[in-house]
């Protein structure tokens, strides 16, 4: 006998809508729940140039501000279009792929609060996150891990943060646990290294940097009388080993189920002041080892990637003109790369200031238009939950201002 229908009450109907409401959900909730997100930085020492690493292709005075050595859309190294106003250098066709995977935004016009063009204190005011240098002696991305309360993604088993390279960068002092890892083989001291140093003597040692620079010039006329920019780089390859042996060993950190969630390296070299070669020489070289390091950790990670996020940046950019021996001097706005699985990608973020002449800083760099901690703040708080409260103080104090970027991490 067949059992007659049921109807079902109000009550019978709101629990089954209730059901089928967290049924839908629970992957949502899941995957919320398996959120183990990573970082890494990337300093790029010695102030890269940001305009021929992202060129606006479409602003009409950029051709007439670089002449040939404007990277196009076609010549013989056409540049790797990405918006229709921007293109990429073609030295980087693995950030390429990841834009085109929405894995990659890029931040242009961008730059810390730092006004000046000395690589020592840009380089202080970059990684210690103070509008000024010289005035503390710990990072904002270890003061970044310290602010973080054990209920946040970033385990407690991994609350340490770590650095590779010969000397651990100042982003990563203070006092948050600091892990430190050092690759058997260093390339050479470049040109730019020099450069530098007789900076920072300047700043500290006058005499000294007097002396210094004597003896480059002993140096140089021992070599010949060759005193050619270049002739003391690091060959292509080394550097290429080195990045991607550094560039492996943070994603072998970082991809560990009980290792660090944070992390930073840095890599030399970026001074151009002569013969930048930004599509076929020192530049379009240093470039591709930025693009195979890349890929490397995206590599290395595994299916940690989707939580991961790598964050380039620079001390300042370069002149928007290419100076009288072929390369770019000191400048101000630049760009920041972003990748990663965790990313909202595919964009480039920029409020174009323009190149016309009446538009450059100073009448002679990229003018700055975003606030390269606004950008670090976004990052931060949306991948590794940072409060605002703590950004604003403690990470980036006296920041308020820099308000943090909406929308760079899809997570978010």
């Amino acid at each position: 006998m067949r059992s007659a229908l049921h109807a079902p009450t109000r009550r019978e109907l709101l629990l089954a809508s209730g059901v089928l409401f967290a049924w839908a959900y629970m992957p949502k909730l899941a995957r919320a729940e398996r959120r183990d997100p990573r970082f890494l930085l990337i300093v790029l020492r010695g102030a890269l140039d940001g305009l021929a690493t992202v060129a606006p292709v479409g602003d009409p005075d950029w051709v007439r501000l670089r002449g040939d050595a404007a990277l196009t859309l076609g010549g013989a190294a056409p540049g790797l279009a990405l918006d229709g106003f921007f293109a990429l250098n073609p030295a980087m066709p693995n950030l390429h792929r990841l834009y085109k995977a929405k894995q990659a935004t890029i931040v242009h016009a961008a730059a810390t609060p730092y006004r000046e063009r000395s690589h020592f204190d840009g380089q202080d005011v970059l990684e210690s996150g103070l509008a000024r240098p010289g005035q503390t002696d710990s990072g904002w991305l270890n003061r970044a891990l310290a602010t973080l309360t054990a209920d946040e993604p970033v385990a407690a088993q991994a609350r340490a943060t770590f650095a590779i390279g010969p000397v651990t960068p100042l982003v990563v002092r203070g006092k948050a646990q600091i892990l430190s890892w050092t690759p058997p083989r260093l390339p050479p001291a470049g040109d730019d290294t020099v450069t530098r140093l007789l900076d920072l003597y300047a700043h500290t040692d006058p005499e000294l940097a007097r002396a210094l620079e004597e003896r480059i010039g002993i140096a140089a006329i021992a070599r010949d009388g060759d005193m050619s920019p270049g002739r003391g780089l690091a060959g292509a390859g080394a550097v290429r080993r080195y990045f991607l042996e550094s560039a492996g060993a943070a994603a072998k950190f970082l991809a560990r189920s009980d290792g660090p969630r944070i992390g930073a390296l840095a890599f030399d070299g970026w001074d151009t002041h002569a013969n930048e070669g930004a599509t076929n020489g020192r530049l379009a070289a240093l470039l591709g080892a930025l693009d195979g390091a890349i890929a490397a950790v995206e590599s290395g990670m595994g299916d940690a990637w989707r939580d991961t996020v790598v964050a380039v940046v620079t001390e300042f950019g370069r002149t928007a003109r290419i100076n009288g021996t072929d390369g770019t001097d000191h400048g101000t706005a630049t760009v920041a790369l972003l990748a990663g699985g965790a990313l909202k990608g595919g964009r480039v973020v920029a409020d174009w200031p323009g190149l016309a002449a009446n538009k450059l800083y100073e009448g002679r760099d990229l003018r700055p238009t975003t606030d390269l901690r606004a950008v670090m703040k976004g990052v931060l708080r949306d991948h590794l939950r940072v409060s605002d409260g703590a950004l604003a103080t403690a990470v980036f104090p006296d920041s308020a201002a820099a308000r943090p970027t909406r929308g760079l991490v899809a997570t978010a």
